[in-house]
């Protein structure tokens, strides 16, 4: 392992490279805690950038790539002219703002992601692992000190967000980071072929599983089983080594469906949970389902579906709204719409939607076409997601979202040719998979 981990490492690179790989790993990692340390590197990032900014090795910045990576910051930007609430409007234009940036660093940056992406995601898929472990130890100690039953782990009161809570991040997009951690393990273990490795990039698997369990995001949890069992053999597998994993992945999918079904915590969350949230009427006095709350998205916008009310419009509005249909719990709690296609038909019409469709269109056309198995597993998740919550309207979802989609695009972008670098070192004899990805993509 210790070979495995040197990987981690930048390999015979210009000190300025150096640090910005170093820069951008820190920022992977702080991606689960809290947000002041991802501003933090960002803002330490963009000026190392502009301090060694290289004008001929800068790639084009007015681009249709950068545009559609941009198109959200755009779309609240024109909406913002016309909004029923400009205060509200410009908070949201600067929250998104980091969707705007991060393209252009990545456009004057230097560093070579097609090179350091394996190192990168390598980086990430153990921070999110040992985030896993620390939050599973912080519950046993919680219940050691109360002198719990162990059992009490798998109850409400350490499960979603009660189980995400240490770090201060909201279940479904610590689930979305832990699933793409996942994933990218995933396809590392199938090309692995020494031992020691893969029980250790097995045991990081099993970890993470273990965690989106006990983290109960439903929307995440079926995007994972849509990407496992249809996913990873489309676009990893051929032939006898395809059918065998299908059969696995369905084995593996039967039994944690099973265990599921047979905790009465996990069944309440993932199975009559979502039956809650799709049905048209209050299970109880406290809450408001989800539907109701798009059927009262859904009569704003249809009197105004072509442009919608204008950025920072949608709280407001439904607040209103909430109240008047007597969703107490929904008003009282001042919640959004929960689902990012009804938030952007609010605010910017179906032209705003169109444009975000698009966005969508394109990444998954560009992880099809590079066959690329990460960044498909990517765009599921902010598609699907994208029905359940409002994934811009909070710095989480807005990071997430922005530096992966621009990762992933520029990950295949070959930087402009200097003469600091002139030749690439020959790779060592002995290569684990991190270094066999590299050269294969």
């Amino acid at each position: 392992m210790d070979r495995g981990m040197n990987k981690l490492l930048p390999y015979r690179d210009s000190l300025n490279n150096k640090v910005s790989y170093f820069h951008l790993m820190l920022l992977m990692a702080s991606l689960p805690f809290d947000m002041f340390y991802s501003h933090l590197i960002l803002v330490s990032f963009a000026l190392h950038t502009l301090i060694h900014l290289n004008k001929k090795r800068i790639k084009p910045v007015f681009t249709i790539r950068t545009l559609v990576l941009q198109s959200v910051f755009f779309i609240t930007l024109l909406s913002t002219i016309y909004t029923v609430n400009p205060a509200v409007a410009f908070n949201e234009l600067g929250r998104e703002s980091t969707i705007f940036i991060f393209p252009l660093l990545f456009c004057l940056s230097q560093v070579d992601l097609k090179r350091y992406r394996p190192q990168l995601l390598l980086a990430f898929a153990l921070i999110c692992t040992a985030a896993i472990v620390y939050l599973y130890l912080d519950a046993l100690l919680v219940i050691r000190h109360y002198q719990l039953p162990y059992l009490t782990l798998f109850s409400n009161a350490f499960v979603n967000h009660n189980f995400s809570e240490p770090i201060g991040i909201h279940a479904t997009f610590f689930s979305m980071q832990v699933t793409l951690a996942l994933v990218y393990l995933l396809t590392i273990l199938i090309k692995e072929r020494q031992f020691y490795n893969r029980l250790f990039y097995l045991t990081c698997c099993i970890v993470l599983t273990a965690g989106l369990i006990q983290l109960c995001s439903k929307t995440v949890f079926i995007v994972l089983i849509i990407v496992i069992n249809a996913g990873v053999p489309y676009f990893l597998l051929k032939g006898a080594g395809r059918k065998r994993f299908i059969l696995i992945a369905a084995s593996f999918s039967v039994l944690v469906f099973a265990g599921i079904f047979s905790s009465r915590t996990f069944k309440a969350r993932y199975i009559t949970g979502m039956r809650d949230d799709l049905s048209s009427v209050q299970v109880n006095e406290t809450t408001d389902t989800r539907l109701a709350r798009w059927k009262a998205a859904g009569e704003l916008i249809s009197k105004s579906p072509v442009i919608g009310y204008g950025a920072g419009s949608e709280t407001g509005l439904l607040h209103e709204s909430f109240f008047n249909k007597k969703m107490y719990s929904s008003f009282l709690n001042n919640l959004n719409a929960h689902n990012q296609y009804l938030s952007f038909l609010i605010k910017s019409g179906i032209l705003g939607l169109l444009f975000y469709l698009a966005t969508l269109a394109f990444g998954f056309s560009f992880a099809f076409r590079k066959r690329d198995m990460l960044f498909f597993t990517f765009m599921m998740l902010i598609a699907f997601v994208s029905l359940s919550e409002t994934l811009f309207d909070v710095d989480k979802g807005i990071f997430y979202y922005t530096f992966f989609f621009s990762f992933f695009i520029f990950s295949y972008e070959q930087p402009p040719a200097d003469n600091t670098r002139k030749k690439i070192p020959a790779m060592p004899k002995e290569t684990t998979f991190t270094h066999q990805y590299e050269l294969e993509h």
